[in-house]
């Protein structure tokens, strides 16, 4: 292989997991996932946790952490939202995480300077803009445009509608566009089948982004199981 090409072996591969608390972040890290998730009030799309959680968490793993930077479901937030966002990036960037989670838009267009705005508060730390991105009208562009963000290092797609079959294409489309400043990470909806297309359709893919499915029950409110997590991080590096 090239040494400039990127390594596409099964080792690579990586499934990152939502958590909420000490309890799921110490089964997804049992259960092999390479990276964790923090968020609450999952059955809101994820809101950023408390402090206290992230702080728990951060001294009970080992797993990088990012964490959830969101007031609202809005993807638009009010002038007060903006500045405790600010506020709570500053502070969440003193606790030594991984990396921030966060979504901002105009309209169907990525909002990128308050994106930049809003990261500019927590200079160290990296970003995954999230599912925020399946919202805009210009996927392609949209990608173009949050590589201009040198601290935006991966995007959170489900890839769009339609089956698997037909997201794979697109997905291998937006990853080789994001390509190489960022990378796709596929999520939502995703379950042990989605993957298995995914596997087979789009080797491009290495990131993957799992909620409900390693949670029992397999709902927002559930709790996550180590063996759930196994199972995917079992096929994933297969």
């Amino acid at each position: 292989m090239d040494s400039e090409s990127p390594d596409l072996s099964p080792a690579t591969r990586l499934l990152e997991v939502i958590v909420s608390s000490v309890e799921d972040a110490l089964e997804a890290e049992r259960g092999g996932a390479g990276r964790l998730e923090i968020v609450r009030n999952l059955e809101l799309g994820g809101l950023t946790p408390s402090f206290e959680t992230v702080q728990a968490i951060c001294h009970c793993v080992a797993l990088p952490v990012r964490v959830m930077l969101r007031c609202s479901e809005s993807h638009t937030p009010a002038p007060h939202e903006i500045e405790m966002l600010s506020r709570q990036a500053e502070a969440l960037a003193a606790l030594g995480v991984d990396g921030l989670v966060l979504g901002f838009l105009r309209g169907r267009q990525v909002e990128v300077p308050l994106t930049r705005q809003v990261l500019s508060c927590a200079p160290t730390l990296k970003a995954t803009f999230h599912r925020a991105f399946d919202e805009t009208s210009h996927p392609l562009t949209a990608i173009r445009e949050l590589k201009e963000l040198h601290q935006v290092d991966r995007i959170l797609t489900n890839g769009g509608s339609g089956p698997w079959e037909t997201r794979a294409k697109r997905l291998e489309r937006y990853q080789q566009t994001a390509e190489p400043e960022i990378t796709i990470l596929v999520g939502g909806g995703l379950d042990r089948v989605g993957i298995e297309c995914l596997l087979s359709e789009a080797a491009q893919l290495r990131e993957f982004h799992i909620g409900r499915v390693v949670r029992t029950p397999a709902e927002t409110s559930g709790v996550v199981r180590r063996e759930r997590v196994k199972e995917l991080v079992d096929r994933l590096h297969r």
